[in-house]
């Protein structure tokens, strides 16, 4: 996880509920999640788009 370990992760989680409030945490992970879907679901159509397509070759290759 990005070479992260549990402490670190905690220390990160302490900062952001103090920077942020408790209360806009949920929000703010909301949003990620939601951010981070939508960029999965586009690098999977991308993925799916270019495997889909056919390889042509050069004609001057031969």
């Amino acid at each position: 996880m990005f070479g992260l370990g549990w402490p670190e992760v905690g220390i990160i989680a302490i900062v952001a509920v103090l920077i942020f409030g408790p209360k806009k945490i949920p929000e703010l992970g909301s949003a990620l999640g939601k951010t981070l879907r939508g960029f999965k679901e586009e690098m999977d159509a991308e993925t799916a788009d270019f495997e889909d397509a056919e390889y042509v070759e050069d004609p001057e290759s031969h």
